[in-house]
């Protein structure tokens, strides 16, 4: 399957190369077909030589990018470096052929080979190529990306993303940017600022100065704006900013005593659904972002809000205590009344709709202890993939097969740091954020995490 075409301004080009294979094997691109639903899983072992560089001004380079690469898949716990000291072949031509032979030697299933080519006027090319070694094949053709030399990491995501979903025969997930609330400071003093970065952690910004507290933000489905709630008034407020300008406006216009919060966008991105207290009352409504239209979805006398869209825009769930507890529904945006999806012990909320249709994750309290899980879309198949003091704010990669969440833990000098974790609940990992040069506290917490699409 070749990757699909980068629209993306800042790229030149990306196009397919190939080569006639050795033995009479032909190229393939059809998946390995591992399944990461279950819940134990042989990673696939893979051999990564370093990435070839075609100058020497390539050099640092290639080895940067194909360590991102690398750690990518890794990550997943779905695959498995072999050592380069066990490698028996050196790769030094991407257009030749591998010696399938050594690969197998060492166990190798999947061969990943590349390079790297960085010119004068600081443009980057970068070539590369996968392939199965015990069916001694090619899988799909080879890629080239050509880019300024600023995008390499995207590069890599990209690269990896190609493997996995070659390999899985699903859709990648780690060219993608992850929206989240940077807090910093004491518990009774805290600053907290929009901030994005890629998915691992890496070219982080903020959007914010930290002058007033902002929660909750979220992406629009072609990752170009953010929706948030803001303090500024004082009082809670949805925002719409985009992204690159870092300008935005209020969603709706307010009356007094009136309140927005908990927004997300629809999958088509034209409206944006969130709660308003109004009247003393919290319903959730739905906005039209170009015409300002505003219908109410929900009306009840209890606390309904977290809304999110299914994969369609046709559904709705969210959370509410209209029967006395905080419990999870559904509601069909075409009529038609609330149902209760969630039976299990304790109190129920956030509920997020897989971008696969297939789940609605949650957090769940029970027993002095928070977890974040996911259901079917009938309440069936509740699975609790995590257990602290304190674990919020589920949201879902593009591909709907890992969750990033907050953790918090007791203590002075605790805060909120992120984590991500697959559907299995056994791959549990921290987000390493890095300090920038700039923080000068040197610590840094992080919530409210929001991933964003696969990007273009």
């Amino acid at each position: 399957m070749r990757l699909s075409r980068i629209t993306a301004a800042f790229l030149l080009a990306i196009s397919p190369f190939g080569f006639g294979l050795a033995g009479g094997a032909s190229a393939q691109s059809g998946p390995l077909k591992i399944d990461i639903t279950e819940g134990v899983i042989e990673p696939v072992p893979l051999a990564a030589p370093g990435f070839i560089a075609e100058n020497a001004e390539s050099a640092q380079l290639a080895e940067a990018l194909s360590a991102v690469v690398v750690a990518d898949l890794v990550g997943t716990q779905l695959f498995r470096e072999i050592p380069k000291e066990a490698h028996i072949s050196d790769v030094t031509n991407v257009d030749s052929p591998p010696q399938y032979v050594d690969w197998k030697a060492i166990n190798a299933e999947i061969l990943i080979i590349g390079s790297v080519l960085l010119d004068e006027d600081g443009s980057l090319e970068v070539k590369f190529r996968l392939f199965d070694v015990r069916a001694e094949r090619s899988l799909g053709d080879g890629i080239r990306f050509k880019a300024g030399s600023g995008i390499w990491r995207r590069i890599a995501h990209k690269v990896a993303d190609a493997v996995y979903s070659r390999v899985t025969g699903e859709t990648g997930y780690f060219d993608t940017r992850v929206a989240f609330i940077s807090e910093s400071g004491p518990k009774d003093d805290r600053t907290k600022r929009l901030a994005i970065m890629d998915y691992d952690g890496a070219n982080l910004r903020y959007l914010t100065r930290g002058d007033e507290i902002v929660i909750a933000p979220r992406f629009s489905p072609d990752d170009s704006q953010l929706i948030f709630t803001s303090y500024e008034s004082g009082s809670p407020r949805v925002l719409l900013m985009d992204i690159e300008t870092g300008e935005s406006r209020p969603l709706v216009d307010l009356q007094a005593g009136e309140m927005t919060f908990a927004p997300r966008f629809s999958p088509d991105g034209k409206k944006v659904i969130f709660s308003l207290t109004r009247s003393g009352n919290t319903d959730i409504y739905e906005t039209d972002i170009d015409t300002r239209f505003t219908r109410r979805l929900t009306e009840s006398a209890a606390i309904d809000t977290a809304p999110s869209y299914s994969e369609d825009g046709n559904w709705i769930a969210f959370e509410s205590d209209r029967n006395g507890t905080q419990q999870l529904y559904i509601k069909n945006l075409a009529g038609g009344d609330a149902q209760r999806i969630s039976r299990g012990e304790g109190r129920y909320g956030t509920p997020v709709w897989s971008p696969r249709g297939d789940y609605v994750a949650f957090t769940n309290q029970k027993g002095g202890r928070f977890h974040i899980g996911v259901m079917r879309l009938d309440g069936s198949e509740e699975r609790l993939l995590s257990a602290s003091f304190l674990d919020e704010g589920p949201t879902w990669s593009p591909n709907g097969r890992v969750l990033m969440f907050f953790r918090e833990t007791p203590g002075e000098r605790g805060g909120p740091e992120l984590y991500s974790v697959d559907l299995t609940g056994r791959n549990l990992r921290k987000v390493v954020i890095p300090l920038l040069a700039s923080d000068v506290s040197g610590s840094r917490f992080a919530s409210d995490p929001a991933w964003g699409p696969l990007r273009k």
